[in-house]
């Protein structure tokens, strides 16, 4: 009898789901800034409005996010392109810049930002990004 290979993780990272951004998804605080992100995008596939509610700065947090009006993107892929993490007397910032691909209605698409992250009491936190 064959074995199911185990679903890989839509972040990009060879591990699969739960070895990667699944983890995070059911309570484990991110590591980094980039796993953070990583872990946003995928909750973004997976519909996770909740988790991404929770990982996003309360000062920049919006009430709802309606991941589920139409039209519903479908998620091709994500590329971090870079990851910059500093420490500062009032903790640790970072910023993270990616393109995720998607398809919304058809057409291709793609977001490219660079997000800004800060680590509060262990935890990082989404606050904002660029879109270029």
């Amino acid at each position: 009898m064959s074995r199911l290979p185990a679903e890989s993780c839509p972040c990009g990272r060879p591990l699969t789901y739960s070895d990667c951004c699944g983890r995070f998804h059911t309570g484990t605080p991110a590591p980094d800034a980039e796993s953070l992100m990583r872990s946003r995008y995928v909750a973004y596939v997976r519909g996770l409005e909740d988790y991404l509610r929770a990982t996003w700065h309360p000062t920049t947090r919006p009430v709802a996010l309606h991941l589920n009006d139409p039209p519903l993107p479908k998620w091709l892929g994500l590329e971090v392109r870079a990851h910059h993490a500093a420490e500062q007397a009032s903790g640790s910032t970072a910023t993270v810049e990616f393109v995720a691909r998607c398809r919304v209605g058809g057409r291709g698409q793609r977001l490219h930002e660079i997000s800004r992250f800060v680590c509060e009491d262990g935890c990082w936190y989404y606050v904002d990004g660029d879109v270029g």
